[in-house]
């Protein structure tokens, strides 16, 4: 914020010593390599739901957006908890939000509070779901719990058993 002699707004110098409170939140998750005859890279949704449950903030959806002569929509409600927590009331693709599905490999999310997609938090209870799901193979959930705003950087860390690998979840004040 750019301050000029114009400006009428009193600023003490705490307000402007002290800029806005946001978080970060990053999540790295692996998707193993599976030894199977017919492999297809997975649907992915990475979301934050509050302590009752309700989906508040989409983060980001991989899926197979160029399907050739299908809609690839299609196959979103195989990831069948997020699909009836977010996904069904979401308009995909989703700017920001939306990406083709990944091979293989370790990735790296990052997300900073009030920048879309991640907005301000209330402070509370929250978890962090992480949901795979693949064509000719199976679905999996981890779910990492947290309590927002964070005091303290803090970590908390899943391992799934076949569509998922690791899931870290780092929050930085």
């Amino acid at each position: 914020m750019r301050i000029t002699a114009r400006m009428t707004l009193p600023l003490t110098a705490a307000a402007i010593a002290a800029p806005a409170a946001a978080g970060e939140l990053q999540v790295q998750l692996e998707i193993p390599r599976l030894r199977v005859a017919e492999y297809h890279n997975p649907y992915v949704a990475v979301w934050l739901e509050d302590a009752n449950g309700k989906a508040v903030a989409n983060l980001d959806v991989w899926y197979d957006v160029d399907l050739r002569g299908d809609d690839p929509r299609k196959w979103l409600p195989d990831m069948r908890t997020w699909w009836r927590r977010a996904g069904r009331s979401s308009t995909m693709p989703a700017n920001g939000i939306s990406g083709p599905t990944q091979p293989p490999g370790r990735y790296s999310l990052r997300f900073s509070e009030g920048s879309q997609p991640l907005p301000r938090l209330a402070a509370g209870s929250y978890v962090l779901q992480v949901e795979a799901a693949r064509e000719v193979g199976g679905r999996e959930l981890i779910s990492i719990p947290f309590q927002w705003p964070p005091a303290k950087p803090m970590t908390g860390l899943k391992w799934g058993s076949k569509e998922l690998g690791t899931v870290r979840l780092s929050i930085k004040p």
